[in-house]
């Protein structure tokens, strides 16, 4: 997983690139800041179902992410990280592979032990998205402060 064209002080602080599992189907942030974050998945056959459509649990996996990293951002610099606690994810519209992804969250509440997100997923080009996500995430002690993480 990578964060081009984000700073490597708020990659650190988001934790951007510290998921071997968001890194295996190529989760790339593109933005993130107070309340929003933004990313892409470019998806071939390897994330598809055998119709050839993107897989749903990639749209989840997905949306998971983009609001888990996007509260990480918000709340690390209180010694807190965000944890996945709800995911529903829609799916509006088969989506073909190849193609990218291109995710867009934004922060509905920012609370002191909840951060609740909109996620929406869209084909490059499309005018639609194909999938839309509410994500809760819990608010909880980030259990690594205090050990070396450079």
């Amino acid at each position: 997983m990578t964060g081009h064209g984000i700073p490597e002080a708020d990659r650190r602080r988001a934790r951007i690139g510290d998921s071997a599992f968001d890194a295996s189907y190529g989760l790339a942030f593109t933005a993130i800041g107070d309340g929003f974050a933004e990313a892409t998945v470019d998806a071939g056959a390897g994330l598809a179902q055998v119709t050839g459509v993107i897989h749903g649990g990639v749209y989840a996996s997905i949306a998971e992410a983009v609001a888990s990293y996007g509260t990480n951002w918000g709340v690390s610099t209180r010694g807190e990280l965000g944890f996945g606690m709800s995911n529903s994810t829609n799916f509006l519209r088969p989506t073909l592979v190849p193609v990218r992804l291109l995710a867009s969250g934004r922060a509905l509440h920012q609370g002191r032990t909840t951060w609740l997100w909109d996620v929406s997923i869209t084909a490059d080009g499309a005018a639609r998205p194909s999938a839309i996500a509410r994500v809760t995430v819990a608010v909880r002690p980030d259990p690594t402060v205090g050990e070396d993480r450079s």
